[in-house]
């Protein structure tokens, strides 16, 4: 079963007439500091390359591809999904399912290097990470992640905005700009807490969201958490949100939210016991929010999970 992931608005495709090649068929949009490459293919066909002078922000709006990129295994990527790849990479890209009724469609977002510095300097001088040797930053190594609400906004503002014909089309890409590589390292640091990689162990959020974690049923508030971290609760919740894109308790409900989802991988638990074990007091309200945050009920979802795994 997939993570949530929230999509990037497909294109409009190209008519058929225009089309110079069935396999990553290009249509580019130039803007001062970035570029942006429309990709559409039509036909199933493997291991095309693909490789920028810039870095690129790539994310997929139609169909399905198979990524090969670094020394990594293949991946599948699909809409919702996002990957970032340094200047001067090649990627080698399958599409196994690609036809003429079925195209692939993916967005790759090329962006000046002098532009990223600039940005990531202004960042780090005007709103200083906490902790030790803390700083804004690509992490190069947590390149493939899913969108959340934020950054798939973000992505779509930024589309709008490079095929604006509006003259101060570039001046609201740079401010784009900005925004996208803070939402990046936002995403990149939630993932890099999930899967237990968060480098700095003197960064407060690494305690804070490590208790989260470790005490889902207690009941926590913007004031004990503020405690934890040493910090007001003022300071306390601009340095979180800054940090991972989301407030504390935006965090707390996610959290709460993946523990349901493992707990209701075991079809001998009711929904009350994954309500109760997850840390939430009333049914009703727990049901509420997870179809908000999946789609779908917790029942339907259990039930998905078995008939998947059966």
């Amino acid at each position: 079963m997939n993570n949530q992931r929230f999509l990037v608005n497909p294109l409009q495709l190209s008519q058929e007439k225009s089309l110079k090649t069935l396999v990553e068929n290009r249509t580019i949009y130039n803007l001062n500091n970035c570029e942006l490459n429309l990709f559409e293919t039509y036909e199933s066909t493997q291991k095309v390359p693909l490789k920028f002078n810039d870095l690129v922000v790539t994310s997929m709006l139609r169909g399905k591809k198979i990524m090969h990129l670094f020394d990594d295994p293949e991946f599948v990527y699909l809409p919702g999904e996002t990957v970032i790849v340094p200047s001067n990479v090649e990627m080698k890209i399958d599409f196994p399912e690609a036809s003429k009724n079925n195209p692939t469609q993916c967005l790759a977002l090329a962006i000046d290097q002098d532009k990223i510095v600039e940005i990531l300097n202004f960042l780090n001088e005007q709103y200083p990470k906490e902790g030790t040797n803390m700083y804004w930053q690509l992490n190069y190594q947590n390149y493939f992640f899913y969108n959340n609400v934020e950054m798939a906004a973000t992505i779509n503002k930024l589309i709008k905005e490079c095929m604006s014909t509006s003259v101060a089309k570039d001046i609201f890409a740079d401010l784009t700009l900005k925004e996208l590589l803070i939402r990046i390292i936002q995403t990149q640091t939630v993932k890099s807490i999930d899967e237990g990689k968060f480098l700095d162990a003197n960064n407060p959020i690494k305690e804070v969201t490590e208790y989260i974690k470790q005490n889902l049923k207690e009941n926590m508030n913007l004031k004990s958490l503020s405690e934890k971290a040493c910090m007001s609760t003022t300071s306390f919740y601009r340095f979180f949100k800054r940090e991972l894109g989301m407030s504390p308790i935006e965090y707390i409900l996610n959290e709460k939210i993946k523990c349901a989802k493992n707990l209701l991988k075991n079809p001998t638990l009711q929904i009350n016991e994954v309500c109760y074990l997850a840390g939430f007091e009333d049914a009703n309200y727990f049901i509420r929010l997870f179809k908000k945050y999946e789609g779908i009920t917790p029942k339907q979802y259990q039930l998905l999970y078995i008939n998947q795994r059966c």
